[in-house]
């Protein structure tokens, strides 16, 4: 899988609604998922690499990247596919240093942030929260004007994050997205693969101008 041709994308602890993230990964990419990214905010170092491993090994064997949220030094000992950083992370630039070749994408609040991005050279770039989400506590949502500003002004890979699921889909993607981050429609629902199938037919139907 080219992170160009990514459409779906999975941000997901270790432990999700139906059980081990890992148990589901081969069913998750045979759904449409093309990238899953571990996030464990709270976790030690030594803890993300216990419960990255198992997640790390079934998204080799279903042929999708592996990425770790935050964390490149992480990443590099998990032997990860890459990391996404957060605006108050490390910068590209430096994960690179760590995590050479491998995938780094950054988050982007605003229209300065995504032009910022273009400068800094991350792989891809994250665009949102487009709806308020309790993923992110205190993050105003920054609604359709800045995947408008996205879809006209990025020359990076793309994907609108925040509160986006079966209802809110059809209208991100009226307003230029065709990657989306989805979090909590996939990992909380009792049929994750199910609800990724279902998003992943949205997104293969674009509205057309």
């Amino acid at each position: 899988m080219k992170l160009e041709s990514a459409r779906l994308y999975l941000v997901s602890p270790a432990h999700i609604a139906v059980g081990d993230l890992g148990d589901v990964v081969a069913d998750l990419a045979g759904a449409g998922v093309d990238l899953i990214q571990l996030r464990e905010k709270e976790m030690e170092a030594g803890d993300l690499i216990r419960v990255g491993e198992p997640i790390r090994d079934a998204c080799r064997s279903a042929g999708i990247p592996f990425l770790v949220n935050d964390r490149p030094d992480v990443a590099l000992a998990l032997e990860a596919d890459g990391v996404h950083l957060g605006q108050n992370d490390l910068s590209a630039a430096v994960a690179r240093r760590i995590l050479g070749a491998r995938i780094v994408g950054t988050s982007t609040h605003s229209t300065e942030e995504v032009d910022d991005a273009v400068e800094e050279g991350p792989d891809y770039i994250a665009v949102g929260p487009v709806y308020e989400t309790p993923t992110k506590p205190g993050r105003p949502a920054v609604g359709r004007d800045l995947i408008l500003y996205a879809a006209r002004h990025s020359t990076l890979p793309w994907f609108a994050i925040g509160g986006i699921n079966e209802e809110t889909l059809p209208e991100v993607m009226a307003a230029g997205a065709r990657r989306v981050v989805v979090v909590r429609a996939i990992n909380e629902s009792d049929d994750p693969v199910g609800a990724a199938t279902r998003l992943r037919k949205v997104l293969d139907n674009p509205p057309k101008h």
